[in-house]
């Protein structure tokens, strides 16, 4: 790369959209090896290449960034509800290449910018005035019209890569026959019909631009149409001097928008090598890769890091790719560094931000992410080059150390400009929980990669996902346990009083196994087709969850003290009658006594025994009493339930609330439920029961702040729309577009007639075929002969045959592949699909039927929940919070006064969250309600 100190600083804008619809019309189709439609991405990573190389030329670049558009939502809609409202859909080969973009993008370490509620025209406006400010020299590469108002003789200019033409202020008045500051008037009288932009009916660009030289400016033709002597023309301006004027503010660029990203971050570091291999390895891009011998490296000399450990621009990934082909590269702790000086930790920032990837864990003194207070930082770049940089250690032995460290104000503020660098991308295990450190920092991390959601996405169903295990599985090696250096128990202590040599070994180690993980992992994301539901679905979800897991939500911490005390008087009404049907007193919470009571006492039937000797009394066995008509059977399932709901709820909220913020704040987890459905803990929000009185009554307890109302939105039986349409079965599908009651259809099919009974039996079918129930589960369900249950899942399949079709299909795929895939390819893994044990197999095979179904309802209200906050703000309504996710249902905390309109933007979002990625056959509806509490709303 040469010297650029003297040279004039160049910004090159690159705007995306036409790279890449360029690159998709004239590159002819190509497959990578996986299947996956690659010919745009292959054109534009080729178009990006040349213009990077130009650094070699004297007008080529000193900064460049590549800018998209992040929405299809701006002010222009607002100002014109049919701004582009004639645009086709993208083709549906060019959909699944889109995140590849981007991924090529950063490959380069080039910023990729995107601002919800700008198009990229206005983005590259905002960077050429600001830039202009700075005395630099701009080339916006492009062919687009509008941007042509930008160019300024001298300064700024327009650059279209496949003709090779640079375009000036003469190339502008040669075209248009006006110079860029009048290109605006005369586009708002000829109009646009890509953009659908109206303009003046019969006005061309030869008119338009006599009107605009002859008068002056628009507001001057139209102030003087009068005078115009040509009768169709004079009336064709007075007629539609508004959609004229109309169509001057949509043409018209912003320019004063607020920077996403400064403009000296924008600054070319050189092509990094690694990061550009391996994009092209994944790709299968050859042609391309034989150019890496002339790419520009990205080594760092040894002694800018204090240490004779170079980072090797082309250091090898591992060959193995898949799960558990252990990788034994050797970790060696002795070469992790403790970074202490300004001087030290400015080395390895910029080592980092050459590298163009730096992988970032946080240590802190307790686990709560929203109360912890910042330990460290660590960083790693290569294998065994990783750094520790402590901040807050302290302890009466280490009085020397702590004093040597420097301040968090200080790490945080040298690291803020790398972790929001568009060019660097960061990478971090369970990231969520350190971008919550960073944002309550007021650092926003971006781009990232979590390597603990990428393994999810490969693996689901294989095992666990934690840091620890991966690094046994895919390297063989065993990470520093947490308790060597902290102790359990009553002797546990938090990690700021661990000494700095051994916390400087154990960071350390979590970036460098964590930087290990994703060139493991990433190698593996495109074979195996895990690109889709990564890119579109969970990686954007980690900045999305965390978002609202910081905002919380308010609970009525009185309300719930008066709930748990008629608990508590509830629980021991309940404990008197099951004394009272039991003959006598005993531990209700035992399930030894419990069962010696049922079968010994009372000497009921059926009892099982264990491995233990003791009788099961597991719900499935109370249910059968209950069912049987046992009264102690039923009031100890409404024992358990109401003792749970107490300790688990009305106590446990009460001390799980925030000091500071007031709220509770639950910890959703990314990759924990197969399925790819969030979990939620501390306190488990997801098992609060929905549809009894006692759930209700503890939805009671989650309120709204003052001012505000809480807001329910839920998929309304999205399962059972999803089987419509994957199943392809035609009455259920037209049934949910005609807006009819599914179960009641149902129950005509099945029982003949409709009333409250059979409907009832109808919905609990539906679903319950859709987990693969047996004839003897369905009976039980049913309180019906096994027989009964039998003929009405054969009844129900010859009613409805594409849905046996689907779970023989689905079975069949699930024996063959060891997997199933949702509509956005999610894999579950099933490894007792094939098993000799009878009982793992047929769970297995339950699981199987349903996990398309439900992991693709997990997948579309994901995609919601990361469009929600844009789509919002877009719409003026940047005050509503996005605060829960409940499976099928989202809450938000609402201004009074935009109930309504709230309403209809969640609703949109929802209803549309499979598009433009698929069309399904069948409508998603959505259920809004709100009020003063959670109850209320749903």
């Amino acid at each position: 790369m040469p010297d650029l100190v003297d040279k004039q600083p160049h910004l090159y804008l690159v705007d995306g959209s036409s790279y890449i619809f360029r690159a998709f019309h004239v590159l002819p189709p190509l497959t990578n090896r996986q299947g996956l439609n690659v010919g745009a991405v292959y054109g534009y990573t080729s178009m990006l290449w040349k213009l990077a190389d130009s650094l070699e030329r004297s007008d080529g670049p000193t900064h460049l960034a590549v800018i998209f558009d992040a929405s299809s939502i701006t002010h222009r809609n607002q100002l014109y509800d049919q701004y582009k409202a004639n645009r086709p859909p993208p083709p549906e080969e060019l959909v699944p290449q889109f995140p590849l973009f981007r991924t090529a993008t950063r490959a380069f370490s080039i910023p990729c910018i995107e601002e919800e509620g700008l198009e990229a025209d206005d983005i590259i406006a905002c960077y050429v005035g600001a830039a202009r400010k700075e005395g630099w020299k701009v080339t916006i590469v492009s062919s687009d019209k509008d941007l042509m108002q930008l160019i300024e003789d001298g300064a700024v200019d327009m650059l279209d890569t496949m003709k090779g033409k640079r375009f000036t202020r003469a190339e502008v008045v040669e075209k248009f026959g006006v110079g860029p500051e009048k290109l605006g008037d005369v586009l708002a009288l000829m109009g646009d019909k890509v953009d659908n932009v109206p303009g003046i009916p019969g006005i061309g660009p030869k008119t338009a631009s006599q009107l605009i030289n002859d008068f002056g400016d628009l507001d001057a033709v139209l102030a003087g149409a009068e005078t115009i002597t040509k009768p169709k023309l004079k009336q064709s301006l007075i007629e539609h001097a508004d959609a004229a004027r109309l169509s001057r503010e949509l043409v018209r660029l912003v320019c004063d928008s607020k920077l996403p990203e400064p403009l000296e971050g924008l600054a070319l570091k050189g092509i990094p090598e690694a990061p550009l291999r391996l994009f092209l390895e994944e790709q299968g891009f050859k042609t391309l890769m034989a150019r890496m011998t002339g790419a520009s490296g990205k080594t760092v000399p040894p002694q800018s890091l204090g240490r004779d450990v170079k980072p090797s621009s082309s250091a090898p990934v591992p060959s193995g790719t898949g799960r558990g082909e252990v990788d034994k590269q050797a970790f060696d702790r002795s070469k992790y560094v403790t970074v202490t000086s300004e001087e030290d930790l400015d080395r390895w920032i910029g080592a980092a931000g050459q590298n163009g990837m730096v992988a970032v864990d946080t240590e802190t003194d307790c686990i709560d992410c929203q109360v912890a207070k910042l330990v460290g930082v660590s960083l790693a770049l290569e294998p065994n080059l990783a750094c520790y940089i402590p901040v807050a250690h302290r302890g009466s032995d280490m009085f020397a150390e702590a004093s040597a460290q420097l301040s968090a104000e200080t790490v945080l503020g040298k690291l803020k400009p790398l972790l929001e660098d568009p060019a660097v991308l960061k990478v971090g295990h369970n990231f969520k929980y350190d971008l919550t450190m960073f944002a309550r920092a007021g650092i926003h991390v971006a781009p990232y990669d979590d390597t603990m959601v990428m393994s999810f996405d490969l693996d689901a169903g294989l095992g666990t996902h934690g840091m620890d295990e991966l690094a046994k599985l895919h390297f063989g090696h065993e990470c520093i346990a947490f308790k060597t250096l902290c102790g359990t128990g009553q002797k546990q202590i938090s990690f700021d009083q661990v000494p700095l040599a051994p916390a400087t070994e154990y960071a350390a180690e979590d970036a460098d196994v964590t930087l290990r993980l994703w060139r493991r992992l990433k190698r593996r994301m495109a074979g195996e087709r895990a690109t889709r539901v990564y890119e579109m679905v969970d990686r954007p979800l980690v900045a999305t969850v965390a978002a609202m897991e910081r905002r919380g939500v308010l609970v009525d911490r009185g309300y719930l003290s008066k709930l748990s005390s008629e608990f508590a008087a509830e629980i021991e009404k309940l404990e008197a009658k099951v004394y009272e049907a039991a003959d006598g007193p005993f531990t209700i919470g035992s399930p030894q006594q419990l069962g010696q009571v049922l079968f010994e006492r009372l000497g009921l039937k059926g009892g099982r025994k264990g491995k233990s000797g003791a009788y099961s009394t597991d719900v499935n066995e109370l249910e059968r009493l209950a069912g049987e008509g046992v009264e102690v059977a039923t009031r100890v399932l409404e024992w358990r339930q109401l003792t749970k709901l107490r300790s688990t709820y009305t106590e446990a909220l009460q001390a799980q609330i925030n000091p500071e913020t007031g709220r509770v704040h639950t910890s959703f987890g990314l990759a924990v439920a197969q399925t790819g459905r969030l979990s939620s803990t501390d306190p488990n929000l997801q098992n609060i029961p929905i549809r009894t009185e006692i759930g209700r009554k503890i939805r009671d307890a989650f309120v709204a702040k003052p001012g505000h109302v809480l807001m329910s939105a839920d998929y309304s039986q999205i399962e059972l729309r999803l089987a419509a349409h994957m199943a392809d079965v035609p009455q259920l599908k037209a049934a949910f577009r005609e807006g009819q009651d599914i179960h009641s259809m149902t129950a005509e099919e099945l029982f003949g007639s409709v009333d409250r009974e059979t409907r009832g039996r109808a919905k609990t079918v539906n679903f319950a075929i859709l987990y693969g129930i047996s004839p003897w589960g369905l009976a039980g369900r049913l309180g019906i002969p096994k027989e009964e249950g039998k003929a009405i899942i054969d009844r129900y399949f010859e009613r409805f045959p594409g849905i046996g079709a689907y779970i023989n299909d689905t079975l069949a795929f699930a024996r063959e592949n060891g997997f199933t895939e949702t509509l956005f390819g999610r894999k579950t893994h099933f490894p007792n699909i094939r098993s000799s044990q009878m009982n793992l197999r047929q769970g297995a095979e339950r699981a199987a039927i349903n996990a398309p179904i439900q992991g693709t309802s997990a997948d579309l209200i994901k995609r919601a929940m990361n469009r929600m906050d844009g789509a919002l703000a877009d719409a003026g309504l940047g005050e509503v919070a996005m605060l829960l996710q409940v499976h099928d249902e989202l809450v938000f905390e609402v201004p009074q006064g935009r109930e309504e309109a709230a309403a209809a933007v969640i609703r949109d979002v929802m209803a549309s969250a499979a598009e433009p990625a698929l069309t399904l056959d069948v409508p998603l509806d959505v259920e809004v309600g709100w009020g003063a509490h959670w109850g209320e709303a749903h």
